[in-house]
């Protein structure tokens, strides 16, 4: 155990931090990021219609939801591209790169479509995939201009003429691009993205995708590498599920998606006190004979109700502390395993509503986010006792060592007075 810790923190890390931080992979983590705040706008109309489901009075939000999460392939372009040049130290490209991804990626969508296409269906999660792809193509084209220095030291243009012209040729090479896929080659680029990546897609619905969408963002956390960096595979899997879900149940049909993000996150049951489900790590701190653990697991156990374990991944730490590191790992498949079984089964609703307020405590978003399915109480119960039984060993070995430890350090300083 002491040498596959020794790789993980000496080799294994440093690599993936390097990795990470790379322009091209920490741009596309970023703009998954800024997305998230249109996202949850049409969470938070969701959630609305919770209550409006029982108040008819109240007023129809709808729009709100239609004109930002429902256009959020678009979105998606535009802050692909944005944060790339930002990352690349092409910030004076930024703006422009993400109105010509936009307009990439609407000619993607829109000008090889067959006929009698729904086109706001194309702009909306379902496109998210697509805006990727095109804030990538126009960011990779302009940053390949941009090492040509055209005009760079030129002194008989006015600086905004050069700018104008090193800001057109690229438009016109990117969109050129676009054009001859669509209106010359008559390609449906968004078709034939959504038929390239549908094995992903596919194999994300399967209980083995689902487990690795969880175990891989957690394996990686306890290394310290924040699970951000793996939304831009998770987030085109989990908006085509819930996706598939809402227009499944608005025909008439049944939701069958449970890979989602509704299930993973906002369900607080898998990601029970954050990732690694730690709320249960952080009770037991509560109550610990260690000062350390104790005064951590009080300053932690409030984000923790909410869902937010940063504090305690850093504080007690989770982060190569081998004794805590594994049992995360642990929850990390177990948890996963039991959902599925639960929803798969039918013993658990699957969610058919985007609501991605993870924020708010377990089990009450729980119930919430299977409409109202109580069942989702005994399962947080359940799970609990699962997750407790998996970190109670490991915590009190780590808590000995923790006490052991203090005592040490008391009689030392004793022993200096």
């Amino acid at each position: 155990m002491k040498k596959f810790m020794d790789w993980l923190a000496n080799s294994f890390a440093p690599a993936a931090n390097k990795l990470f931080s790379k322009p091209w992979i920490s741009g596309i983590s970023s703009a998954m990021q800024k997305i998230l705040p249109f996202i949850l706008t049409g969470s938070v109309i969701f959630f609305y219609n919770v209550f409006k489901g029982y108040l008819d009075f109240l007023p129809d939000l709808g729009p709100i939801s239609t004109y930002s999460f429902f256009l959020i392939g678009m979105i998606t372009a535009f802050m692909m591209g944005y944060q790339l040049m930002e990352k690349k130290d092409l910030s004076h490209y930024s703006v422009n790169v993400g109105i010509v991804s936009v307009c990439l990626m609407f000619m993607f969508c829109t000008a090889a479509a067959p006929e009698g296409t729904n086109l706001m269906d194309r702009l909306g999660p379902s496109s998210i995939l697509t805006g990727m792809v095109s804030g990538n193509v126009v960011a990779i084209v302009f940053n390949l201009y941009a090492k040509l220095h055209v005009l760079e030291n030129n002194v008989t243009l006015p600086d905004f003429v050069s700018e104008w012209i090193n800001t057109v040729i690229p438009i016109i090479a990117t969109l050129g691009l676009g054009m001859i896929l669509t209106v010359v080659l008559q390609i449906d680029v968004y078709q034939a993205l959504e038929d390239f990546f549908l094995p992903l897609q596919v194999f994300g619905q399967t209980l083995p995708g689902l487990i690795l969408l969880v175990f891989v963002p957690a394996f990686f956390y306890t290394m310290g590498i924040s699970t951000w960096l793996f939304s831009a595979v998770q987030t085109p899997i989990f908006m085509a599920g819930i996706n598939a879900n809402i227009a499944a149940v608005a025909a008439g049909g049944a939701a069958t998606n449970i890979v989602t993000n509704e299930t993973v996150y906002t369900l607080a049951l898998i990601m029970m006190g954050g990732t690694g489900a730690t709320l249960m790590l952080n009770f037991f701190m509560l109550f610990s004979k260690s000062k350390k653990l104790k005064t951590m697991g009080r300053i932690c156990i409030g984000p923790s109700l909410f869902n937010i374990n940063e504090p305690l991944v850093f504080g007690a730490p989770i982060v190569f502390n081998p004794l805590l590191m594994l049992p995360m790992w642990i929850n990390s498949i177990t948890g996963p395993i039991v959902i599925w079984f639960a929803m798969s089964s039918g013993l658990l609703n699957i969610p058919d509503q985007l609501m991605q307020i993870a924020q708010v405590p377990a089990p009450i978003n729980s119930v919430l986010v299977t409409n109202g399915d109580l069942r989702a109480i005994i399962w947080y119960v359940v799970l609990c006792v699962i997750y407790g039984l998996t970190w109670y060993p490991f915590y009190k070995v780590y808590e000995k060592q923790c006490i052991a430890a203090e005592t040490a350090e008391a009689v030392t300083e004793k022993a200096n007075i």
